[in-house]
């Protein structure tokens, strides 16, 4: 069966299609009027620009082939964020703040997860050239005002900080594997495993790494990290960070996880997740990011979010899309075709149809044009 497509690839037909399109086109019009400017980057590029700054996780997502006109090897891009660093640092070269937004389909080796595609459709924004807490504030607000655009309601925004775990990795000694197998474990909350693996961690930070897991709930969960974790500069830095946060934006619904490392090895600042009601998985997901131009020249401070078209376009509350007008072929009827092309201006949707067809299949339409007195008006299709 040639026509079978790969696994965890699909087709969006023409109501998916529109919805997807028109949450395209009111998240992107969200963006504009707050001046992040759009840019399309190509959806091939060489590896190892794909590739920087964004660790192994990406390097096992991306696609590879190899270029018939250089032999070099290629990649198809699995996230666009490292493409609008590249477009900040390399041409744009702008010397003050940056703000970006993008929106195009990637393409993933593996599903992200079980309800997922390997090919989401992508659209973000990024914020480059402020390394103060405020530039995290304004794409946190941006995300939520995208999915107040879009009529979606969040439930919560959880929020971490890399450097919290960084700080602790690195206070304690830990070797690379280990570091990777306590984040791996700290990620999945598996305590008892934890408490095996930190058990050669000397104090206090034996103690800080067990208490991760727990430090998740509201806005008092920073009062008892800031008891419960050591005294570091980095640590207290980032927990103030997060209180800022919490403190400045009243209206957000905020969470704190202090465990919930996504990204760890390309983020390193804070890191946010959007959730939606009886919806499992987080719905968008963003932070920061700095230094991610540095291998096109400059490291610029840089945050940012991203989310996928096609799971906001199943979470979307229904919306019927406008009904079409039916028309004979105009053929030579002058009058009728522009009052065909009036309409259309008007922005109706208006399918004349061919010679012989009665009925469209396509739109749905529930008015025709028919011919009364030597005009042609809009009548409603009484359903039989």
């Amino acid at each position: 069966m040639n026509w079978l497509l790969p696994e965890y690839i699909a087709d969006a037909l023409p109501a998916e299609a529109a919805r997807i399109e028109r949450l395209r086109r009111t998240i992107l019009d969200h963006f504009r009027v707050r001046g992040y400017e759009f840019v399309m980057p190509p959806m091939l590029e060489y590896l190892e620009s794909l590739l920087t700054g964004a660790g192994q996780d990406l390097q096992l997502r991306t696609f590879k082939l190899v270029d018939q006109l250089s032999g070099r090897t290629m990649g198809v891009r699995a996230d666009i964020t490292p493409q609008a660093a590249r477009i900040d640092a390399h041409l744009l070269n702008h010397q003050g703040v940056t703000r970006l937004s993008y929106c195009g389909s990637v393409l993933h080796t593996l599903p992200a997860s079980v309800s997922a595609g390997r090919e989401p459709v992508q659209i973000g924004a990024e914020l480059y050239g402020f390394a103060g807490i405020e530039a995290d504030l304004d794409i946190i607000r941006l995300m939520a005002g995208s999915f107040a655009a879009i009529r979606l309601p969040i439930s919560r925004i959880d929020l971490g900080h890399v450097a919290i775990f960084r700080a602790l990795a690195e206070a304690a000694g830990l070797q690379k594997d280990t570091e990777d197998k306590v984040l791996s474990l700290l990620q999945a909350k598996d305590v008892p495993e934890l408490m095996d693996v930190c058990a050669d961690v000397a104090s206090p930070y034996r103690e800080a790494l067990l208490a991760l897991p727990q430090l998740y709930g509201g806005a008092e969960v920073l009062a008892r990290a800031a008891v419960e974790l050591p005294q570091l500069p980095a640590i207290t830095s980032a927990l103030a960070g997060l209180r800022h946060l919490i403190d400045a934006a009243p209206e957000l619904v905020f969470s704190v996880d202090l465990s919930d490392l996504r990204g760890y090895h390309y983020h390193n600042g804070v890191v946010f997740a959007a959730y939606c009601p009886d919806y499992p998985a987080a719905i968008s997901l963003g932070g920061r990011y700095d230094g991610a131009g540095k291998t096109f020249g400059r490291a610029r401070p840089a945050t940012g979010f991203s989310m996928d078209l096609r799971e906001l376009a199943r979470l979307v509350p229904p919306c019927r899309e406008p009904a079409g007008i039916l028309a004979a072929c105009a053929g030579h009827d002058r009058l009728l075709a522009d009052h065909i092309f009036a309409l259309r201006q008007q922005g109706e949707i208006v399918v004349e149809l061919l010679p012989g067809e009665t009925a469209c299949e396509g739109p749905f339409c529930d008015r025709k044009l028919v011919l009364v007195g030597g005009k042609w008006i809009i009548e409603a299709i009484q359903e039989d």
